[in-house]
């Protein structure tokens, strides 16, 4: 689903373009069973593109929720997040943690060092995100914010050392091809892919994303 980086699974990895955002919201639901919901989105002004939320520093531009209850328009219903992004084309795509999925969000040049890792040791991996913001989001089982802490105590890590966020109920990350202003589009790392509907659980990926957090700092 959208085009991807370069990164340990590029090289098996089909690029797909032409996609409009309406379009890739309303796969993720039908392929992958994720609600969605649309954020603000990007608009000229003064031949700048600036957020629809109006502020001229803000750290995610297009990329946000455009309401605070954004958890309670989270659909998973098809029919609806067509109708959704028909009133709003251009609107980010969210996805809400914590329903079908929860993320290890961390920092870029750790989760590129993990993936690579995590492929010579043939891991079993969900989707990965990286945004432009200089964060991956990798994609494992609900349950992992509350699960975490303890095995990064056992590795000998205070969870408060590393900079290494599990994302649970409550969090969001945007999907590709949304895009973060200027800086470009959220992209995949590890793309959706039949093989890997089955997410893992965030014990099998944790020691691996610890050690390259470690070594980031």
């Amino acid at each position: 689903m959208e085009e991807t980086i370069a990164g340990p699974q590029a090289a098996h990895i089909p690029k797909r373009r032409g996609d409009s955002i309406a379009e890739a919201a309303v796969r993720y639901v039908e392929e992958r069973h994720w609600d969605v919901f649309p954020g603000t989105w990007l608009e000229a002004r003064d031949g700048t593109l600036r957020c629809s939320c109006g502020e001229s520093a803000c750290p995610a531009p297009g990329a946000h929720p455009a309401r605070e209850d954004w958890a309670t328009q989270a659909t998973g219903s098809a029919t609806v997040a067509r109708g959704l992004w028909s009133e709003r084309p251009t609107a980010s795509i969210l996805l809400p943690v914590g329903r079908t999925f929860d993320a290890i969000d961390v920092p870029e040049t750790a989760g590129l060092l993990a993936l690579a890792r995590m492929e010579r040791m043939e891991l079993r991996l969900g989707p990965v995100t990286h945004a432009p913001d200089g964060r991956m989001q990798f994609f494992v089982l609900p349950g992992a914010a509350a699960k975490v802490p303890d095995p990064l105590r056992e590795l000998g890590w205070s969870p408060a050392t590393l900079d290494l966020v599990a994302l649970g109920e409550g969090t969001y990350v945007a999907a590709p091809p949304t895009r973060y202003g200027l800086r470009g589009p959220v992209q995949w790392a590890c793309r959706p892919t039949s093989e890997n509907r089955w997410l893992p659980d965030a014990e099998e990926l944790i020691s691996t994303l610890a050690y390259a957090c470690g070594r980031d700092r």
